[in-house]
């Protein structure tokens, strides 16, 4: 499928020369490409405008058109392809206000790192470069086009894009590339939170997710976006529990634990679960052990703000919420009763609750006697699906006799209390419990 994708690249290149037009491959993909990782996607530039380039292409999509810029759709995929073009004036530190086609050298200084600004012709296969990319490639650095500053100002999600690239490919930042975007970090806070929490989702993924932690940090951007993260810092644990040091210490080790194919949703439990720690710090005056009492649900408080914050879907913020506000409840294990334990095991979020549990000790003491034992007693539990669905529900007690109410529905909590219990193992036993426990029936214990 990915050589289909490529192949349709270089077709749509392929036509455009042979109409007599310029084209390349541009960008990410040629950076992808000549460090050997397969793109993604794959942009095109060419000096066709828009009217040429409709008149060759079946099915475009004019995304944007008066910036030159159309998407090409062959088969399945889209491509974006676009006009060789120079920008200016950005005052709103995102668009352009000056817009005029111009030639590929031209279009190649207007972007913004020079890792990025490498164009390719695939049936030459000949590469050029007027920005230096190639070298910085080879160094293993981001380096803007031109002044940092300037490239920064014109858009400044550029600022959070270099440190998602420096953690994404293990490059470093160029010196004063650096310097300029903590003399700008502040500026962040200008884009858009959709914006910020795509760049982000790309940021924490493994195997980078800790390095991105760290260059967020240093670059000043995390206090920023962040800030509640940021506080982590400065948040002493006690070494029995924690060894590791700091919140944010324990936070780094956990991101490098984070397995290749991780649920989306992990990355940010991880972030988020000992957020509220700053806030909820308190040392005994007398032993000096550190405690954090009810940091897990003031911490799932906060997750839910932060993640309301920078828009994440409705459904992904209920369920990082949840595994944030349960997850001191794994240290209990040993002494749950059978039915509170299974309720745990039964939870639709459990998996993504055992995922940050295993992290939380891989990032403190190490020791994963709990997480072993709940997989195991999850894989019991799998053998026995007659225990996920309640023996009883509220209309067979109300068919009893019973009226809706707070009587029933601690009567359901009492009866798969004891389903879960393996107290009660069938509806027909349940449902002779339940009459015992009526109104004029013998209540059993």
């Amino acid at each position: 499928m990915e050589n289909s994708v490529k192949e349709k690249a270089t077709e749509i290149v392929l036509r455009l020369e042979q109409a007599g037009f310029k084209a390349f491959w541009v960008g990410g993909c040629v950076r992808d490409f000549l460090l050997g990782r397969e793109p993604g996607d794959y942009d095109i530039v060419t000096s066709a405008v828009p009217e040429q380039m409709e008149k060759l292409f079946r099915r475009t999509i004019p995304v944007g058109r008066k910036f030159g810029v159309l998407i090409v759709v062959e088969g399945d995929h889209q491509f974006q392809v676009a006009t060789f073009r120079a920008e200016a004036d950005y005052r709103d530190g995102r668009h352009p206000d000056t817009v005029s086609f111009g030639d590929a050298e031209a279009d190649a200084r207007r972007r913004d790192f020079t890792i990025n600004g490498l164009f390719y012709d695939p049936i030459s296969k000949e590469l050029h470069d007027w920005v230096g990319g190639g070298q910085d490639l080879g160094a293993k650095l981001i380096r803007t086009i031109g002044s940092p500053a300037e490239r920064f100002a014109e858009d400044h999600l550029r600022l959070l894009r270099a440190v998602r690239f420096a953690a994404q490919l293990g490059f470093q930042i160029e010196s004063e590339t650096f310097l300029a975007i903590k003399a700008a970090a502040s500026k962040i806070r200008g884009i858009s939170a959709e914006r910020i929490r795509d760049e982000l989702l790309k940021l924490f993924q493994p195997p980078h997710a800790a390095r991105g932690l760290e260059l967020l940090q240093q670059s000043g951007l995390l206090d920023q976006i962040l800030p509640e993260i940021a506080a982590t810092r400065l948040c002493e644990q006690s070494p029995d529990y924690h060894p590791e040091g700091s919140v944010f210490e324990h936070l780094l080790l956990m991101l490098g634990h984070l397995p290749a194919h991780s649920d989306p949703s992990l990355p940010w439990a991880v972030l988020l679960h000992d957020v509220a720690k700053p806030v909820t710090a308190t040392r005994d005056p007398i032993s000096g052990s550190i405690h954090f009492y009810g940091h897990e649900r003031i911490g799932a408080e906060m997750a839910e703000a932060m993640l309301e914050r920078l828009r994440f879907p409705r459904k992904q913020i209920e369920e990082i919420v949840k595994a944030v506000r349960y997850h001191m409840q794994f240290k209990d294990v040993p002494e749950m009763r059978k039915a509170t334990l299974r309720r745990l095991l039964l939870r639709p979020t459990f998996p993504l609750e055992l995922e940050l549990h295993r992290l939380d000790c891989l990032g403190s003491h190490g020791r994963l006697d709990i997480y072993d034992s709940l997989v195991a007693q999850s894989a019991e539990l799998e053998k026995m699906p007659e225990i996920v669905p309640p023996l009883l529900k509220g209309e067979d007690l109300i068919a009893l006799g019973m009226t809706p109410g707070p009587a029933l529905g601690a009567l359901l909590v009492e009866l798969r209390d004891k389903q879960l219990a393996d107290e009660l193992k069938t509806p027909a036993e349940a449902l002779e419990w339940a009459k015992q426990r009526l109104p004029g029936g013998s209540k059993v214990c």
